[in-house]
């Protein structure tokens, strides 16, 4: 119970941390932070792959494959929402 307190601490501090540093990032700045945050779900989603690979038991090959099929839109989606951000800032042709 004590492990779960802990960790439940923690969470809640980086929920409250995590706020309070992406509503300070000046609009300028949301496409670079998008960026990064594309990169972080790619590697969530080669995890998802591996973990899903494995086959362990019926149930944990479903989850997979639903984790995979998530991280995948998640992944796709960031990068069309920074393609048209980027593209806000390009000059009319």
């Amino acid at each position: 119970m004590e492990v779960f307190v802990a960790a439940l601490t923690i969470f809640v501090l980086a929920l409250f941390v995590g706020f309070e540093v992406i509503t300070k990032v000046p609009p300028l700045l949301h496409t670079p932070l998008m960026s990064g945050a594309n990169a972080i779900s790619g590697i969530t989603l080669v995890g998802t792959l591996v973990t899903s690979g494995m086959q362990l038991t019926t149930l944990t090959t479903i989850l997979g494959f639903i984790a995979v099929a998530m991280a995948t839109a998640n992944v796709v989606g960031g990068f069309l929402v920074t393609h048209r951000m980027l593209g806000m800032f390009r000059g009319k042709n």
